[in-house]
């Protein structure tokens, strides 16, 4: 019964996220009008660094597999992280993560306590890297290092209750040096990307922001990931951005019209790869039925 509604529940929650997008846009048209007054060849650069950030996390995404013993297929990985990109900026709560492991236990069959401990891996990389960018260039030397291990130690301790309290045998997950090194550099090539999009946003508001004050707000607005309860942390991330402002000393009109820059960006970006999934998985469905013997049969 799944197998023959799966295709109409993936062309379902397309359709469905697109609608949100198209509300969404309804109530923020000031968006594209702010994107109507940003050079083109910024605009393309930021897109393309997305499109580029979509690689980087489907690389992130089948190492992180990789530790549950699972390997996707490239077209499918793609496929789910771009699924995940559209739901976590249209849905409250960054309800990616929640998509993946139903999908992923439902299609593949994989233990979603597995799939949770491999995610709380990548999650605590990502989060030492970002607080060490936020503290890096603003604080002293000795501060960073001591709020990384005080973050790692914690995160630790956490993750190992989470695994003995799920009865998690380590054995059945490859937390092999090799896999946590190139998970560790999927995630630094995520952060690198991320700074160079905000790098762009930032100089084409103030020329004047240095590549420090660029990896004090990268920083801020990956830790506001976090606490992202609203869509795409509308609101969230811009009030940490703010917050840290005595960190990263860019004025809060500059953080304003960048971030404003990005959402615009960012969601004629997520319009272009929904179009794309949607065509896909329709031409996949129509294929489908016009190979099918049983559909050619009744045809005839």
């Amino acid at each position: 019964m799944l197998k023959r509604i799966r295709p109409y529940l993936s062309v379902g929650l397309l359709v469905v996220v697109l609608v949100i997008a198209a509300i969404y846009l309804s109530h923020h048209v000031y968006l594209l009008t702010d994107l109507s007054h940003t050079p083109l060849l910024i605009g393309i650069s930021l897109i393309l660094l997305y499109v580029l950030l979509l690689i980087v996390l489907t690389f992130k995404f089948s190492i992180t597999l990789k530790i549950c013993s699972l390997r996707l297929p490239n077209q499918e990985n793609i496929k789910l992280n771009a699924n995940t990109l559209l739901i976590n900026f249209f849905i409250p709560g960054q309800g990616g993560p929640i998509y993946n492991g139903v999908y992923l236990k439902s299609r593949h069959k994989l233990k979603v306590k597995h799939f949770i401990s491999s995610m709380l891996i990548y999650y605590i990389i990502y989060a030492l890297l970002s607080v060490g960018c936020l503290l890096v260039s603003s604080r002293p030397w000795w501060q960073t290092i001591l709020a990384v291990l005080t973050l790692g130690l914690v995160s630790l301790w956490l993750s190992r209750r989470y695994m003995k309290k799920s009865h998690i045998n380590k054995q059945s997950l490859n937390l092999h040096v090799a896999s946590l090194s190139w998970l560790t550099l999927a995630t630094v090539l995520q952060i690198v990307v991320q700074t160079v999009i905000y790098a762009i946003e930032l100089r084409s508001v103030n020329k004047t922001i240095s590549l420090s004050q660029i990896i004090t707000y990268t920083g801020a607005a990956n830790l506001a990931m976090f606490v992202a309860l609203t869509p795409g942390a509308i609101g969230i991330r811009e009030s940490f951005l703010l917050f840290t402002e005595k960190l990263n000393h860019i004025s809060s009109n500059n953080i304003l019209v960048a971030s404003l820059l990005d959402r615009s960006v960012y969601l004629v970006f997520l319009g272009i790869i929904g179009l794309i999934t949607l065509i896909f998985q329709l031409y996949k469905r129509i294929s489908t039925k016009s190979t099918n013997p049983v559909i050619k049969a009744a045809a005839k």
